[in-house]
């Protein structure tokens, strides 16, 4: 790594790329590449910063799995090229989309940090600038040369999180996002300080980087309510084409043991689709078995989430879908640790 760390900016669209035109009060896209002009405090940082935006920067709603692949190629594009990457999206989907991404590299020894803002850049008392400033200086972190941070991460108000143990809790507080099941794995604050011994380190460095951009969409979020009706349950498992749901359930991954909703899931699952069983809290884990109401759901084949969040979940589904495996591996797979994504004996 160069003495002086080059950092790709990725801009995908979001509150973060907006500007006020004080003329107008109207809001319009923050040009990137005068990024150390306007934001002079950046020059601090001994880096050189490039920008790349999306050709139509896009509003976070309309995120989708083809724009985590232009994300992903950007990034594998320009991986030889720079020492870290920062990327700028809306963050109402910010936990979908970076836990998607962290699934789409394998053997990754670079730092990917997301992170935006819950104000436009130019607003006068914007989180904005905080964020993007303390991103690019993680991405810059190294000991010896080395990254400190080499998986994908969310950087919002002061915290570094894993990026696929994240979910969004505010639509208007700075601090939008927390990881409920996984602690920080660096706090911002007079000092930038790194938890280490959570931070994952590549066991071999002689590993080239494997890259997937092909991710299966016929996915679906199942969530559970007191007095959902068998029709319903029956409709959304009978979509046509569909190969995996998430399942969100109550408490420690219970659901109705009626044989109703028992025979629809089952049924499911033996046409193919793999169902996977998460919790509907915000924190704490599945435990299937533990009570009569999910000893049958373990007994028909349903996988068990532990505390994976259910935008990891979404993501890790359509990402091994795509991989072809066989129903036993498939459900193994899954319910291991394969980016820190999960609490388990296995690691990454």
């Amino acid at each position: 790594m160069s003495k002086k760390p080059n950092i790709l900016l990725v801009y995908t669209g979001g509150t973060i790329g907006m500007i006020k035109d004080y003329k107008t009060n109207a809001l319009k896209a923050f040009d990137f590449s005068q990024i150390v002009e306007k934001i002079p405090e950046l020059q601090q940082l001994n880096c050189k910063i490039t920008s790349v935006s999306f050709d139509e920067p896009i509003d976070s709603s309309n995120m989708n799995t083809k724009y985590y692949a232009d994300v992903v190629e950007i990034i594998e594009e320009n991986y030889l090229n720079y020492d870290g990457f920062v990327v700028l999206t809306g963050s109402d989907t910010m936990s979908y989309t970076s836990s998607a991404i962290s699934f789409m590299f394998e053997n990754l020894q670079k730092p990917i940090i997301f992170t935006g803002s819950q104000l436009p850049i130019g607003d006068l008392r914007t989180d904005a600038k905080e964020n993007l400033i303390t991103s690019i200086e993680i991405a810059c972190a190294n000991n010896n040369g080395v990254p400190i941070i080499s998986e994908v991460c969310l950087y919002f108000e002061y915290k570094l999180y894993r990026a696929n143990r994240t979910t969004k809790i505010s639509s208007e507080q700075f601090e939008a996002f927390t990881s409920m099941n996984f602690p920080p794995l660096a706090e911002s604050g007079v000092h930038l300080k790194f938890n280490e011994s959570l931070i994952y380190q590549p066991k071999n460095k002689e590993k080239n980087l494997i890259v997937r951009k092909e991710l299966v969409d016929e996915v679906v979020i199942l969530k559970l309510f007191p007095g959902i009706s068998k029709l319903v349950v029956e409709s959304i498992l009978n979509i046509p084409n569909l190969k995996g749901v998430v399942l969100e359930t109550y408490g420690s991954g219970n659901g109705p043991n009626s044989e109703n909703f028992i025979f629809l899931l089952k049924k499911a699952i033996d046409k193919g689709i793999k169902i996977i069983n998460v919790t509907q809290c915000k924190s704490g884990r599945v435990m299937m078995g533990h009570y009569d109401t999910s000893l049958l759901l373990r007994e028909i084949g349903v996988i068990n989430g532990k505390d994976i969040t259910t935008e990891s979940a979404i993501a890790k589904l359509m990402y091994l879908l795509n991989e072809y495996l066989s129903i036993e591996d498939f459900k193994k797979t899954f319910e291991m640790s394969l980016r820190g994504e999960l609490t388990d004996k296995y690691h990454f």
